[in-house]
């Protein structure tokens, strides 16, 4: 008599073998999902490198203003092709959100809070002033909803990053042309303001403590705040001024999201506060426990511009320069918006600090 070499279903060595081979079948399912991505992904990784190397010659230039301006420069110069763009799109929404969340563990709130309470209602003043009031101004020049809301997002809190993450939170009816139009006004008057912030600084008298002050508080990229403090000796108030409107951040997401009846929410309800704004705010606290190691503190910067760097450019990749250029009113937008915190913040340090 011959003896089957199959087991019946339901014996010990039957259920064991299909115990082991479930966890290779689900490896297998997740790397046939992520094989398109790759082509997309590494294209990013390098670009994110290039920008990491250009911002260490040129420490004006920030990795995710390098690295939007390579992807427009790839996008208008080479056609995106097919097998690229599975994988920007993955970089440009996903590693978005978790460069996004990383960006709270750069924040410590015992350190913003040591500013004192006039330095910190200058930058809520000023925030709060040019959120609100750039979006209308938008609409008055004829500009759309969601570019005047991304402009405002930009030059008010933190630049590219900001519009980013205020893109990925809002459903815009025009999605990456919006985008690219608040990019390029980040690029432009936020590399202007580092030489002509402590040219009005000196002629307007204003000490070395003001200079750190009105830079955080009216500069739109970390790096370009930095540049500034690093030539006029105000490094460490600047930057940590600056850090105070990143804060900002995730409120003045959370709020805009919130607004249910606004045009450029999603209309599938999404949750109140976006889940990636939630880690942001989760990420600031545990800094502020102190238990962060040292190591992790020194490191997360580095981890977040690489990851910034990354999504920024699979967003710069939908960048069409010849529309850009035809955006005058977008870039006039941008001008009246920077005027208005460069306005209000150096009000309030005139009065205040």
């Amino acid at each position: 008599m011959r003896t089957s070499t199959h087991e019946p279903p339901g014996t010990p060595d039957a259920t064991l073998s299909r115990s082991l081979q479930a966890p290779t079948a689900r490896l297998t399912t997740a790397a046939a999902r992520m094989r398109p991505l790759g082509p997309g992904v590494v294209t990013a990784g390098v670009a994110a490198a290039l920008a990491m190397f250009v911002n260490r010659h040129v420490p004006a230039l920030s990795p995710a203003v390098v690295a939007v301006v390579a992807g427009a420069a790839m996008a208008n110069l080479v056609p995106v092709g097919d097998r690229l763009r599975p994988g920007l799109a993955f970089v440009s929404r996903r590693v978005l959100r978790v460069a996004v969340a990383l960006l709270g563990l750069q924040i410590a709130v015992p350190q913003v809070l040591t500013l004192g309470w006039q330095t910190l209602a200058v930058v809520l003043v000023a925030t709060g002033i040019t959120f609100a009031v750039t979006p209308p101004i938008g609409r008055r020049l004829g500009l759309s909803a969601g570019t005047s809301l991304l402009i405002a997002t930009g030059v008010s809190i933190c630049g590219a990053a900001a519009i980013a993450a205020m893109r990925e939170s809002t459903d815009l009816p025009d999605d990456e042309e919006a985008a690219a139009s608040a990019l390029s006004v980040v690029v432009l008057y936020g590399t202007a303001a580092i030489g002509l912030l402590p040219l009005l600084a000196s002629l307007l008298g204003l000490t070395q403590a003001q200079l750190g002050v009105w830079t955080g508080a009216a500069v739109h990229e970390v790096a370009q705040v930095a540049a500034i403090g690093a030539a006029s000796g105000t490094l460490a108030a600047a930057v940590t001024v600056k850090l105070a409107r990143v804060i900002l951040l995730a409120p003045i997401v959370a709020l805009t999201s919130y607004r249910r009846r606004s045009p450029f929410v999603r209309a599938s309800r999404p949750p109140i506060v976006p889940l990636f704004v939630v880690v942001f705010l989760a990420m600031v606290a545990v800094r502020g426990t102190g238990l962060v190691p040292v190591a992790v503190t020194e490191a997360a910067p580095g981890v977040t511009n690489v990851l910034m760097a990354a999504a920024l450019f699979g967003l710069g990749t939908g960048i069409d320069v010849r529309k850009l250029l035809r955006g005058g009113r977008a870039a006039l937008l941008g001008g009246i918006a920077t005027a208005i915190i460069m306005a209000t913040s150096l009000a309030g340090v005139a009065l205040l600090v």
